[in-house]
């Protein structure tokens, strides 16, 4: 496989979680064997990736800018600036930005 560069500007932010927040797909199903995917997670002020799991799928999430909440149903986790999380495969989780901006993550998600 040979080098691929994806330019910051053009990657285009769309719509994610329903529109809850936004996301840039840097790489998604088909571009990688047993990688489904990595965005750029974009979570306005005050609103939630509602509860959701990914199935056979295990995620990770880097903090790159924002305070909030991890919840699933053992508990609920702060998040700020650098933290990182994983999430596997069939956990449900809610993701709620307890700010006042919008926070910014990176999110990694690999087949298993």
């Amino acid at each position: 496989m040979k080098i691929i560069k994806k330019a910051n500007g053009e990657v285009l932010r769309e719509n994610a979680h329903g529109g809850s927040g936004g996301r840039k797909l840097f790489v998604d199903d088909d571009e990688i064997q047993n990688f489904q995917g990595m965005t750029y997670g974009y979570l306005p002020a005050g609103n939630k990736f509602e509860w959701h799991s990914h199935e056979n799928v295990n995620e990770v999430m880097l903090v790159l800018h924002g305070k909030g909440f991890v919840r699933d149903d053992e508990g609920e986790y702060n998040y700020a600036d650098g933290d990182f999380f994983i999430l596997p495969a069939g956990i449900v989780h809610e993701i709620e930005n307890a700010s006042d901006f919008e926070n910014e993550m990176i999110f990694v998600r690999v087949k298993i």
